[in-house]
């Protein structure tokens, strides 16, 4: 679940950020398996790569099709202490203060290691890709390839045309090539997984630019989406989000307003599928059926993310959100009414060009009443090329700043209160990895409850370095359930005894080490091009198809 975040301006707002994630894959490149069936590295000679992600949840899937399709070609991760990999791509956000100069900072970092080999290559895509287009290999023009949003499957081709030509190559299409979702995908996850339900979206926010790099609503028929979870599931795989720019708009390309209840209910009926999210929905497209059938299908967790951007009426048409306050509230009634254990959480932009005094107290005063169990909370800072960064009466800097400050002393105390209800209460928890910074000091593990709370429990530990070398055999992607001891502003604690442990294909997959896959159907032919070049065939192996 979101937790409250301190930086500048949100994303799209219908996307969750993860701006300072970098995800590096894991380092084995052979079928060989050695104790716990975990993969052997042996020597290859096949180039390695690294994808270095920026950005939202969107950023992070896209992340892994770049993974898929890499692997596909022919090359294999990077070992996690390798000083560099021969490939290294970023896929970037371009919504973020400052993140033009995060990336060429970075690139900067590359550069003398580029001059020093120059068989290795550097790969920039994303959204910032895909605004500044040529711009990135004037200003570094040690960079191989640019590619945009719209045709990450060219990634491959574009690697080795660039190769063979000593050449940098710049492809950034206007319009989606293929939908994402029809190229091979490694999953980062062994139990919880991404499917895209629609890429694109058709509002016009002021602040926001992601619809000028996305284009427009996209939508995938349902009969591809519940093939693709079927398909995760059949992995091992327990929970799925749906994702989107604008997931409940789901439908406007065929005309169904009510597609994306009839899509939740449907995955209800997926045996094995236990957990079903999705981010974001915008409050304008939330219909009564879309509560209906978060309520009333047993396998949809009862939480919901939902931006508020600001809870002034006034604020809200100059960002062009197409609803007021006291529509976003009255949902709010709805989804508790059916569900009043739901958490929500938000995402609010303070500092809006003309928001005054009175304007930020209509948002305090709407986050009072929403009772939010976290929120994304933003300073306003101008984003080239989107309406709001022309307007006049931009907030002074220290004024923004006040006000945030305030608006996250009064939501940390409402979290609090809020996760401090839950204590005594029993909760299931699916252990995840990585999401407990503290937990080898603190003898704990960690994991998600089904309403997406945060969730360190503790277990009986028989190593030191390794948290999850314990006495119950807990894994990340098993179940458990247990019981809150204490209630923190950001997570809760359960340091009572485990009610009940449940050993799930998800976990004999991590202990494996092995991640889910999900084929493509645009790749054929391709391994050949990740092989190093004097070890090449002299003759293609194939086409490759859907470029």
């Amino acid at each position: 679940m979101p937790q409250p975040s301190h930086g500048a301006f949100s994303p799209h707002t219908c996307l969750a950020l993860r701006s300072d994630a970098t995800f590096e894959q894991p380092a084995f490149s052979s079928r060989e398996l050695g104790p716990y069936n975990c993969p052997v590295p042996v020597e290859t000679d096949a180039r390695t790569y690294q994808v270095r992600t920026y950005g939202c949840q969107m950023n992070v899937h896209d992340s892994e099709r770049i993974s898929g399709l890499m692997e596909n070609a022919g090359y294999i991760p990077a070992p996690s202490d390798a000083e560099i990999a021969d490939v290294v791509i970023f896929n970037t956000c371009a919504v973020r203060e400052n993140a033009d100069n995060r990336l060429y900072g970075n690139l900067g970092h590359l550069a003398p290691k580029k001059t020093r080999n120059p068989d290795m290559q550097i790969a920039v895509g994303g959204c910032l890709a895909q605004k500044d287009k040529g711009t990135i290999t004037k200003k570094a023009p040690w960079v191989d390839v640019v590619f945009g949003t719209h045709n990450i499957g060219s990634l491959p081709t574009l690697l080795e045309r660039a190769r063979h030509n000593e050449a940098a190559e710049v492809e950034i299409l206007e319009s989606l090539e293929v939908f994402p979702s029809t190229l091979p995908t490694k999953r980062d996850s062994t139990y919880s997984g991404w499917v895209s339900i629609s890429v694109g979206c058709n509002n016009t926010c002021t602040f926001c630019i992601v619809p000028a790099l996305r284009g427009t609503e996209k939508d995938r028929r349902p009969g591809d989406i519940l093939a693709e979870v079927n398909a995760l599931v059949a992995e091992g795989v327990s929970e799925v989000t749906l994702l989107g720019q604008n997931v409940n708009s789901y439908g406007v390309e065929f005309g169904d307003r009510y597609a994306f209840g009839k899509l939740l209910r449907a995955c209800g009926d997926i045996e094995g599928l236990e957990r079903v999210r999705f981010t974001s929905p915008h409050p304008k497209d939330f219909t009564d059926d879309v509560i209906d059938a978060m309520a009333e299908t047993p396998n949809v967790c009862h939480q919901l993310h939902m931006p508020l951007q600001s809870g002034s009426d006034k604020v809200l048409k100059d960002m062009r959100r197409s609803y007021r306050s006291k529509k976003f509230l009255g949902i709010l009634d709805k989804v508790r009414q059916q569900m009043p254990e739901a958490a929500i959480t938000t995402d609010i932009i303070v500092g809006f060009p003309g928001e005054t005094e009175e304007d930020f107290q209509a948002t305090l005063d709407v986050v009072e009443a929403a009772r939010f169990s976290s929120a994304f909370t933003f300073q306003y800072s101008i984003r080239p090329g989107t309406p709001a960064g022309e307007m006049e009466d931009q907030v002074p800097k220290e004024v923004v700043q006040e006000r945030y400050m305030r608006l996250t002393e009064l939501q940390e105390r409402i979290s609090w209160e809020e996760n401090q209800k839950l204590e005594g209460r029993e909760v299931e928890v699916l252990v995840t990895a990585g999401d407990g910074r503290k937990d080898e000091a603190t003898g704990r593990l960690s994991g998600r409850a089904r309403d997406g709370r945060l969730v360190h429990f503790a277990v009986t530990p028989l190593s030191d370095d390794d948290p999850y070398d314990n006495a119950e055999g807990i894994r990340p992607g098993d179940v458990i359930r247990t019981t809150i001891t204490y209630g923190a502003p950001h997570h809760l604690v359960a340091d009572s005894e485990i009610a009940d442990h449940r050993r799930t294909r998800a976990g004999d997959a991590w202990e494996a080490g092995q991640q889910p896959t999900t084929a493509g159907v645009t790749m054929l032919g391709m391994p050949s091009i990740g092989m190093r070049p004097s070890e090449e065939p002299s003759e293609p192996s194939g086409c490759c198809s859907g470029h």
